[in-house]
């Protein structure tokens, strides 16, 4: 005889949930096996007809009443990123010191074109922010807004293809001051699949820190991207490529006359909700 607990069946797929809007009284149900004995495949498609777009967003100069200052450095940063994303293969659009509004007129136009022969997208955002904020020249923007626009619910074309997202901006205002160390010696089968699915959120700092930029050559998250994709891009997967950025920012330091800004460090942050490995080489 089948044990029972509470009403529910042993085995039965529960959530970590408070309750479930009309479910009061009624078992949830259970969720449906994926092993359909069909052989997975371990890494994205990348041999559509493109590789597809990567958006760039510019934020150098900002609205006095924000209280924002300008980011020197990011030019450095967005031709960087351009050059190296359009060898890649990629269709490149590059906009400069955009509102909050600009920002989502933007991307919604992207994400409403037809991206059924490109092999993945990419978005780089490039301004001042906050945990969960990327900041528009006139004010903060829910990073959430920005990138619930290509949802596979929301856009179709890009369902099941790896998006990424490339985010240079503070998360907070904590300062790392390091700590001293000792050296050591085909497409899926499946119909339906989540809709917060194949993102990928690389970020130049962890949650609550500054992220470091100098004024005359770039910020260390994107300049260490751009290096090592220009180097490992046709070898590495991308979980590889952006760990040895982590290790690559991690060796800078801060230069500051303010000794409270001096000699702080800083580590990027990657989010990923990937369901294959990404090659970037077809």
């Amino acid at each position: 005889m089948t044990d029972v607990k509470d009403g529910l069946l042993l085995g039965e797929d529960l959530a970590d949930a408070k309750s479930f809007p009309g479910t009061k009284g009624m078992n949830l149900p259970a969720s449906k096996s994926m092993d359909s004995g069909i052989l997975p495949d371990y890494s994205y498609r990348m041999d559509y007809p493109e590789m597809g777009e990567c958006v760039i967003i510019n934020n150098k100069n900002f609205h006095k009443d924000t209280g924002l200052s300008s980011r020197s450095g990011t030019d450095v940063d967005a031709a960087s990123v351009r050059e190296v994303f359009m060898k890649l293969g990629y269709k490149t659009k590059l906009s400069n010191d955009l509102s909050c509004r600009d920002i989502i007129k933007v991307l919604k136009n992207v994400s409403e074109e037809d991206h059924s022969k490109r092999s993945s997208f990419v978005c780089v955002l490039l301004s001042h922010g906050d945990e969960g904020l990327i900041y528009g020249t006139d004010g903060p923007l829910e990073l959430k807004a920005v990138t619930s626009l290509f949802r596979g619910d929301k856009c179709r074309s890009l369902a099941g293809k790896p998006k990424l997202f490339f985010i240079q901006a503070c998360r907070g205002t904590e300062l790392d001051s390091g700590v001293e160390a000792d050296s050591g010696p085909d497409e899926m089968m499946c119909q339906k699949i989540p809709v917060e699915a194949d993102f990928l959120y690389a970020y130049s700092t962890a949650p609550g820190y500054y992220s470091w930029r100098n004024a005359a050559e770039g910020s260390w998250f994107i300049q260490s991207l751009c290096r090592v994709l220009k180097e490992h891009a046709r070898k590495l997967e991308l979980m590889q490529i952006l760990t040895r950025v982590n290790r690559r920012v991690s060796e800078y330091e801060s230069y500051s006359n303010r000794p409270d800004f001096n000699a702080k460090k800083q580590i990027p942050c990657i989010v990923s909700m990937l369901t294959k490995e990404f090659y970037f080489r077809c």
